[in-house]
């Protein structure tokens, strides 16, 4: 992966699916940790976090993390989740951000030097597409390491670089 110290950087998380892509990989992400490397890789314009939430409940789980975030750096992005009662009778919960994201990838593709998508989703081919016609560089940082690999291969096909989030497992995970 290839940075330059002048560079404009753009991060931009899928809450979710980095969630999902470290806990099967067996490591938390640090946060504050993953902020200072890519502030080191060149100028950090934007640090994007997108989830979405039940705002409904007493306690959600993610609401220290996204409160921290919010105080610490990251513009939180956030939609009210959905509820529902699946055809099995179970408790299901959607909450999509890929429209969001996409659309902020895209317009912030034209200040930005090098976008950095932490999701595997392949979704967001078009996304990356676009922001690769506008100039933008764009480094995708998900895992085939993981069972099962939460990469799509069009999404890493599509990227100019592809980075195994296990690979910076050192960088960003939080220490034991």
């Amino acid at each position: 992966m290839t940075f330059y110290a002048d560079e404009r950087i753009g991060l931009f998380i899928d809450g979710a699916n980095l969630h999902s892509t470290s806990r099967s990989l067996d490591f938390d992400i640090d946060f504050k940790r993953l902020l200072a490397e890519f502030k080191k890789r060149g100028r950090l314009i934007r640090a994007n976090y997108y989830t979405a939430l039940l705002e409904q409940e007493d306690y959600n789980p993610l609401r220290p993390l996204v409160d921290w975030l919010d105080y610490n750096g990251f513009s939180v992005i956030t939609k009210r989740a959905k509820e529902f009662t699946g055809e099995d009778g179970r408790r299901r919960i959607k909450g999509d951000m890929d429209v969001e994201m996409a659309v902020d990838l895209v317009e912030c593709a034209d200040y930005l030097d090098h976008i950095i998508l932490f999701s595997g989703d392949g979704d967001f081919r078009r996304a990356v597409e676009a922001a690769q016609r506008k100039g933008t560089r764009v480094t995708v940082i998900s895992s085939v390491k993981s069972t099962p690999p939460m990469i799509a291969d069009d999404l890493r096909r599509q990227a100019d670089d592809f980075i195994d989030v296990v690979d910076l497992a050192d960088l960003i995970g939080r220490a034991n």
